[in-house]
C-alpha cells in the first residue's frame, strides 16, 4: 500500500516518500486508432478529416502546463522481502500519462527481487535496458544473446530483444535475494507509437572493480570535474554522446565524507538510486536558486541504500555528505537522447553565478 511520510526541517519544503504505486492502475489511453494494415479502417469523408483539427491562440497554447514530474521515493524495503517479483515504480497516474506505465513520460524504473535458486521473467518493448545489480550474483539469458553472469555491483545494458529477459540467482549476501534496479526506455516508444525494428548496441556489461578502479584514478587526476567525482559509463556505439546507450545516461558519482557537490541542473530527468551511504547524506533540490548559488526552499531528499529518488528536469540539485564515510549514487537519465538532440543544457551554479556577476546571461547551448 501507498505512505505518505512528511519530513520537516527548518527552511525546506516537506519531501514525500511514496512505499509503492504499483496498486495504482495505469490509466487507459482513450480513443486510440488501430493503425494497422488489419485495423479496418474505412474511407474518410471531409468531416472524418476535420473532426480532430484544433487552433489555438500562441500566447494561452505555446507553454501549455502539463502535470509535473513528481518527487518521489522508491524505497530499499520493498525489495527487502517477499517473493520472486517486479516492483513498478510507476507513476503515470501523478503525471496524466496514459497508455503505459512511466516512472517519468520517457523511462520506466522497477525494482526486481529474484529469491535464491529461482528465476525471474522480465519484459519491455524498448530500445535500452540497464540492469544494475544491488545486490546478489547470478545471471541473466536472453534468446538473442545468451547468457551473461553478474555479481554486486555491476550493471549491465541490453538492445532491443526478442522475448523476455530471464534473471536467475545464485547467491546473495542477505535478505535472501538478489536485486536488480531495472530501467528501460518502453514510455518513449509507447508515446511515439513504434516498435524497435533493430538493436541499436550491443549487450554491454560494466564490472564493479573496473568502474571503482577508473574513479580511483580520476581522484588524482589533476583534470577532474570539480563539481563531481565520479565516472560517465559510455558504450562503444554512442561515441559522439558519451552516453551508456543512445536514450540512456548514468554516472557512478562519490560524494567525499563532510562534502558538499554544488548544485547544477539539466533538462533529463534523473532516477537517483543510492549505492552506498550513511545517515546524514541528502540531496537538496528545488527549481530556483538566489544570488548566492543556494537552492530556495528547497525539498529533501535523505537518502537510503539501494533505494531510488526522482529528480525533476530543470530542477537545481545538490549532495551533501555530512557522514565519515563515501556516499555512491547510480543516477539513470534519458539524458542520451537530449545529448543526441542538443538539448540536455547542463548548468554548474559557478558557472552560472560568474556569467551573470558580468552582466551575461546564458541562453540555449
Amino acid at each position: 500500500e501507498a505512505c505518505v511520510r512528511r519530513r520537516r526541517s527548518p527552511g525546506l519544503r516537506p519531501i514525500l516518500a511514496m512505499a509503492s504505486l504499483a496498486h495504482v492502475a495505469p490509466a487507459v489511453g482513450k480513443g486510440a486508432v488501430d493503425g494497422s494494415p488489419k485495423g479496418g479502417f474505412k474511407r474518410l469523408t471531409t468531416s472524418d478529416w476535420l473532426r480532430d483539427a484544433r487552433v489555438y491562440e500562441y500566447g494561452s497554447a505555446a507553454n501549455p502546463v502539463l502535470k509535473p514530474v513528481p518527487v518521489l521515493l522508491h524505497p530499499p524495503e520493498l525489495h527487502r522481502s517477499g517473493e520472486s517479483r517486479i516492483i513498478p515504480f510507476d507513476l503515470s497516474v501523478l503525471m496524466d500519462i496514459e497508455g503505459a506505465a512511466c516512472t517519468t513520460p520517457n523511462l520506466m524504473a522497477s525494482f526486481v527481487r529474484v529469491k535464491e535458486g529461482e528465476s525471474i521473467e522480465t519484459q519491455a518493448t524498448a530500445t535500452s535496458q540497464a540492469f544494475y545489480v544491488i545486490r546478489g550474483s547470478g545471471k541473466s539469458s536472453t534468446k538473442d544473446f545468451g547468457n551473461m553472469s553478474w555479481s554486486s555491483g555491476d550493471l549491465f545494458v541490453l538492445p532491443a530483444v526478442a522475448g523476455a529477459v530471464t534473471h536467475s540467482c545464485k547467491s546473495a549476501e542477505e535478505h535472501g535475494a538478489a536485486a536488480l534496479y531495472w530501467i528501460h526506455d518502453g514510455p518513449l516508444l509507447e508515446y511515439l507509437g513504434v516498435s524497435p525494428s533493430k538493436p541499436r548496441f550491443q549487450p554491454t556489461l560494466y564490472k564493479r572493480q573496473d568502474l571503482l578502479a577508473k574513479v580511483e584514478e580520476i581522484k588524482h587526476s589533476d583534470t577532474r570535474s570539480n563539481n563531481r567525482l565520479g565516472v560517465l559509463l559510455g558504450n562503444a556505439m554512442c561515441d559522439q554522446t558519451k552516453t551508456l546507450t543512445h536514450v540512456l545516461w548514468s554516472l557512478l558519482n562519490s560524494i567525499p565524507a563532510n562534502s558538499v557537490q554544488r548544485p547544477h541542473k539539466h533538462n533529463s530527468v534523473a532516477l537517483d538510486l543510492c549505492v552506498s551511504t550513511k545517515p546524514g547524506v541528502y540531496t537538496l533540490m528545488g527549481p530556483e536558486i538566489d544570488d548566492q548559488g543556494h537552492i530556495v526552499d528547497p525539498i529533501r531528499c535523505d537518502w537510503a541504500a539501494g533505494g531510488v529518488f526522482v529528480t525533476p528536469p530543470g530542477w537545481w540539485h545538490s549532495h551533501h555528505n555530512e557522514s565519515d564515510e563515501v556516499a555512491w549514487v547510480l543516477p539513470i537519465q534519458d539524458a542520451g537522447l537530449y545529448t543526441y538532440q542538443r538539448t540536455l543544457d547542463i548548468r554548474f551554479v559557478d558557472d552560472e553565478l560568474a556569467r551573470h556577476s558580468g552582466g551575461g546571461i546564458r541562453g540555449p547551448p
